[in-house]
């Protein structure tokens, strides 16, 4: 035994400590995803017997005019949330500067990123009340009435992304902050010896080398908008009329409230399906530069 061990330890040791995660993950996360593939073919009320349906959870949801208004929603989450990396680099490169106090600022602009979403989601639903919030008071200042944003089926959208944009970027800011306190300084003494400054230094010197740090900022922010879910929860419920639902939460309501797990699983594949596919390209172009450099 021990000679085998000897001979193979350089891949059994980090087997043994990956084996735990890889199958709590399997479990977890492959076996629950498959089982809701499988489930989505089915009528069930999730405690009674499935029947069989095939195709026809799919074919219901192509004509089911809520899943447009889900679908529509989720990617007004995803057009927003673009903003949150762009503005993340820009705080960075902002609260990076060597100015006095400047940690206190930065401890200031952590606070969102450490309030779970469902606090960020009430104080929110306060800052929007048209009668006593914060809108209503800078609205009363200048003699206006403040909208009802969470009860306007056109704009109650908006309202609950905009929210849930705050907390995003303080999480792309940490992302940027901690790659910018990694830069080469040798490329950046180069840059400056051939005249870098300003926008010629932050384009061709400081963006090449935060490559990986926009590109995972970029995944988990689009992951995040996808799989929007509480900040709709807490602070509409899918209302006015469902015009806030996304797809998580409609998948969400019709298995719980509704009691038809077979199409809320279907909604959960096809928001799969779309998660799937945008991994699928991040890894290729992730993968892309070290296959070439190979």
């Amino acid at each position: 035994m021990s000679v085998f061990w000897r001979q193979n330890r350089s891949w059994i040791a980090p087997a043994l400590f990956l084996m735990p995660g890889a199958v709590l993950f399997g479990i977890v996360i492959i076996m629950a995803s498959v089982e809701t593939i499988w489930i989505s073919f089915f009528d069930w009320d999730g405690v009674g017997v499935k029947t069989w349906v095939g195709l026809a959870n799919y074919l219901e949801l192509l004509g089911d005019p809520q899943f447009y208004v889900s679908l529509k929603n989720n990617l007004i989450w995803l057009a927003v949330f673009m903003l949150a990396p762009p503005i993340g680099l820009a705080l960075a490169l902002l609260l990076n500067q060597p100015v006095r106090g400047m940690r206190v600022l930065k401890s200031l602009f952590f606070v969102p990123l450490v309030l779970a979403s469902v606090t960020v989601g009430v104080v929110f639903t306060w800052f929007y009340d048209p009668t006593f919030g914060l809108i209503a008071l800078v609205f009363s200042a200048f003699g206006a009435t403040a909208p009802a944003l969470l009860s306007n089926e056109h704009l109650v959208t908006f309202a609950v992304v905009f929210a849930a944009l705050w907390p995003q970027i303080a999480f792309c800011l940490v992302l940027f902050l901690a790659g910018l306190n990694n830069l080469s300084e040798d490329l950046i003494g180069a840059g400056r010896v051939d005249g870098a400054r300003g926008l010629a230094m932050l384009r061709h010197i400081i963006l090449p080398q935060l490559r990986e740090v926009s590109f995972i900022a970029l995944a988990v922010t689009v992951i995040g908008a996808l799989r929007s879910f509480d900040m709709v929860a807490v602070m509409t419920s899918g209302g006015p009329f469902g015009s806030s639902q996304v797809l998580a939460y409609q998948m969400y309501e019709q298995s719980i409230f509704s009691y038809r797990f077979g199409y809320g699983a279907a909604i959960a594949t096809v928001l799969f399906a779309m998660m799937a596919a945008f991994i699928a390209w991040y890894l290729h172009t992730l993968l892309k530069p070290e296959q070439e450099g190979a």
